[in-house]
């Protein structure tokens, strides 16, 4: 047999670290919040159209210039097409924006269309978009209370608390712009994150036939080593067209792409660690399987 990792030897030190990261993510959230975009706290889109290619760092920076420093330039479908989120509600602030940028523009600017999108619309997605995490959360947990044990419902659903909690953290600290490509990146994280522990899990259990009288500290270890390879290889891969997304995929991409890279490094820390350490204070045995 090859040689087994030791994963359960620095489980204290383990749980110590991911306990840390945990309280730190809470706190920053309790003081700081997130720093919710447009989409949840409402605001004003205008579409812009540009005789030719348009520049957006140019356009932010004359933006900026003009007085409006919280605003989110986007490319839009073509190269010259151009979308800019600000905050405010007057009905005349696309041709507000459109004469800032007119000044200094190459081309003709002409204003396409301009939505006013309220705060209670915002608070509305906010809140279903917090209820869509926590129903996929109990969805799991019912799936795997079913499909293996509650036992291991219960330590996947704390790992996948851990890899969102982390994330959230992360966005509140360092007071990124949390949207809703941000929020599809959570759900996105819950997913995946699940899909590796259950691939641990799956291999504890088999073991359990075949390793009867070996204590399940030692079970765990093994079967996570046995899985390693596998877990590390789809962590890498992910994590390498992430990687992508994040220098190539523009400010539109930026958030979502940060948000996975986080959950995922997060996502296979928790399943070899968090998810099994929970099995091993629940003290799962045979009997449980039957």
């Amino acid at each position: 047999m090859k040689r087994v990792i030791n994963f359960m030897g620095v489980r204290h030190l383990a749980f110590a670290f991911s306990l840390l990261m945990i309280l730190a993510s809470l706190g920053s959230l309790a003081v700081k919040g997130l720093n919710f975009g447009l989409d949840f706290t409402g605001g004003t889109l205008i579409e812009l159209n540009y005789e030719q290619d348009a520049d957006l760092n140019k356009i932010r920076s004359q933006l900026q210039t003009g007085g409006y420093p919280d605003a989110v330039v986007q490319s839009f479908g073509a190269v010259n097409d151009v979308l800019v989120r600000m905050p405010g509600d007057d009905p005349d602030l696309g041709n507000q924006v459109a004469d800032v940028l007119r000044l200094d523009a190459a081309s003709k600017v002409t204003v396409k269309r301009v939505e006013f999108v309220g705060p209670a619309v915002g608070e509305e997605l906010r809140d279903q978009g917090g209820i869509g995490m926590l129903l996929a959360l109990a969805g799991i947990l019912v799936y795997l209370g079913f499909r293996f044990q509650w036992k291991f419902g219960v330590g996947a659903i704390v790992g996948l608390f851990h890899d969102v909690i982390i994330t959230l953290g992360v966005f509140s600290y360092f007071q990124f712009t949390f949207d809703l490509t941000v929020l599809a990146a959570i759900l996105a994280i819950i997913g995946y994150s699940r899909n590796d522990t259950i691939v641990v899990f799956d291999r504890i259990r088999e073991n359990f036939r075949f390793l009867r009288n070996t204590p399940l500290i030692e079970n765990i270890n093994i079967s996570t080593t046995q899985t390693l390879l596998r877990t590390l290889a789809t962590s890498i891969s992910t994590l390498l067209a992430v990687g992508a997304l994040l220098v190539f995929g523009g400010d539109n991409l930026w958030g979502f792409a940060f948000a996975l890279f986080i959950g995922i490094t997060a996502g296979t820390y928790s399943s070899v660690y968090i998810a099994n350490i929970f099995l091993l204070w629940l003290k799962l045995t045979v009997e449980d399987l039957i």
